[in-house]
């Protein structure tokens, strides 16, 4: 399916007004159910649905391995359908569950910690987030992408564009565990705002280092510091924010 469509739109430029043919992106509906029964629906880009699905139901425990979605039909068409072959709802009526959810103590502490680790110098980071961003295809030619990306602090492993930030990250990760790349001790590079939920999801895989383009939330600053996360903040050039546990990252 494509991932962009040239719709004709009046682009004005001073005085000047010009028919031309736009970079769109496309919006999909990807629905999917187990045994007959609806699971859960969200909106997507049409690219990597397998690396997707098989991202964000591992990542919210939805299922116990990545064969339960490798296994999964998918069908193309208006909106995707994915049929998974086994039932993660077993046998409940409906999935009751908060995606992106973080566990926290009676004590109001993040129960998660880091246990995957990784030192490298502050320029090999750069460097490799350069690499990330001229990556971004799709949000140089829409302006409508989020992108995301697994890496090693020397080269990037695992990429994905999305229309939807968790999506982009769900994507890097199925990808991840699909070509059997470990996640652990490595760095999620991202392009958006880094929310909780994004937290969240680099948690579940012992993620130790998170990098994006934007900034962070107040709550995504104190869920990696309770959790022995580095998070960094506006990658840009030479320059970067470190707002925790910096010691994983060398002059």
């Amino acid at each position: 399916m494509d991932v962009y469509r040239r719709i004709r739109i009046i682009k004005n430029r001073g005085a000047e007004y010009l028919d031309v043919l736009d970079p769109v992106a496309v919006e999909t509906k990807v629905r999917i159910t187990a045994k007959g029964k609806d699971l859960l629906s969200l909106s997507c880009t049409p690219s990597m649905v397998r690396e997707l699905i098989t991202g964000l139901l591992l990542t919210e425990n939805i299922i116990p391995d990545a064969a339960s979605a490798s296994a999964a039909g998918i069908q193309y068409g208006k909106e995707i359908s994915v049929e998974l072959l086994t039932d993660p709802l077993n046998g409940q009526p409906d999935l009751s569950r908060s995606l992106g959810g973080i566990t926290v103590s009676r004590e109001g502490t993040f129960q998660k910690q880091i246990q995957g680790d990784i030192s490298l110098p502050a320029a090999s980071l750069k460097a490799v987030f350069r690499e990330f961003l001229n990556r971004s295809e799709l949000f140089r030619l829409t302006g409508c992408f989020h992108c995301a990306a697994v890496s090693d602090g020397k080269q990037i492993l695992a990429f994905a564009e999305d229309i939807g930030r968790h999506n982009a990250v769900d994507k890097a990760v199925g990808y991840s565990v699909l070509n059997n790349i470990p996640l652990a001790g490595m760095i999620m590079l991202i392009s958006c705002r880094v929310s909780s939920d994004i937290i969240s999801k680099c948690l579940r895989w012992d993620i130790p280092v998170l990098a994006s383009r934007a900034a962070p939330t107040e709550l995504s600053i104190r869920i990696a510091e309770e959790s022995g996360m580095t998070l960094i903040g506006f990658v840009r050039g030479d320059s970067m924010n470190i707002y925790t546990h910096p010691h994983r990252i060398r002059a």
